[in-house]
């Protein structure tokens, strides 16, 4: 018996055509589509596993190793600048009154060691499973459990205000060009990074310090958090401590002077 035109199979009458089959189509298409992811992964992971962080934690790494670098950096400009400071001292034609000039100007600087009495302030962030301490207040959002470049920001404005003769932030002093800026929740100052907890250090009069702490609207705001979701907060009187003389460059990159 000879098959009908509807009939599946290869036996068809020579000169006729075959059914359209729009399935095996459909398959050809999935499988090369299937090529294709298979293909873009591949090319994109170069041999990787793209399915972890590997990459963020060696992202993570070289910023610490950088970090370690500048501060070598910055320690070993700091006594080349010594050097060259002693050598220059010999015979350099001031009188000792331009002497007393220059050396009032370092000081205002920054470049200099600072000894006095001191305060220390500490920021630090909350447990990572902190609730509301207090009734009448939200659940915390993760923002609300960390340091912010505003709470860094705040202490130093209040320190300035209060007197301060210089300021180190962890184990840098700062000068009129430092900026104290963070990037998540770490602290980047003057090419170098920070974890918390953060350590603010003043010399100056320690009781108009501590009166200028807690006279600045920026710290009550911050302080409700310390009460209410657990923020890390203390401040300390240091008795005599020297505060480092500032190691960095001091050349301008994005400002002019005034004419």
């Amino acid at each position: 018996m000879s098959n009908s035109a509807d009939s599946p199979g290869t036996g068809s009458t020579p000169g006729r055509a075959r059914r359209f089959r729009p399935l095996r189509v459909l398959t050809v298409a999935v499988f090369a589509l299937a090529g294709l992811i298979f293909f873009t992964s591949f090319n994109t992971a170069k041999g990787t596993n793209i399915r972890t962080d590997a990459s963020l934690l060696k992202l993570s790494d070289l910023i610490q190793e950088r970090s370690h670098k500048n501060g070598q950096l910055d320690e070993s400009n700091g006594a080349l600048r010594d050097d060259v400071e002693s050598l220059a001292e010999r015979d350099d034609g001031r009188t000792k009154a331009e002497d007393a000039k220059l050396a009032a100007l370092e000081k205002n600087a920054g470049t200099q060691k600072l000894k006095g009495k001191a305060v220390t302030v500490t920021l630090n962030d909350a447990p990572p499973n902190a609730t509301a301490k207090l009734p009448g207040y939200p659940e915390p959002q993760p923002d609300y459990l960390v340091i912010h470049q505003q709470d860094l920001q705040a202490v130093v404005n209040a320190l300035w205000q209060g007197g301060a003769q210089g300021i180190k932030v962890m184990d840098q002093r700062l000068i009129s060009t430092s900026a104290v800026r963070c990037v998540g929740n770490t602290l980047i100052l003057q090419g170098r990074v920070y974890s918390p907890p953060y350590k603010i250090t003043a010399v100056g009069n320690p009781e108009k310090l501590q009166k200028a702490l807690a006279a600045s609207p920026a710290i009550q705001n911050y302080m409700v958090y310390v009460n209410v979701y657990g923020l890390g907060w203390k401040v300390e009187e240091n008795g005599t401590v020297t505060l480092p003389g500032y190691s960095g460059t001091v050349d301008l990159h994005y400002a002019t002077p005034v004419e």
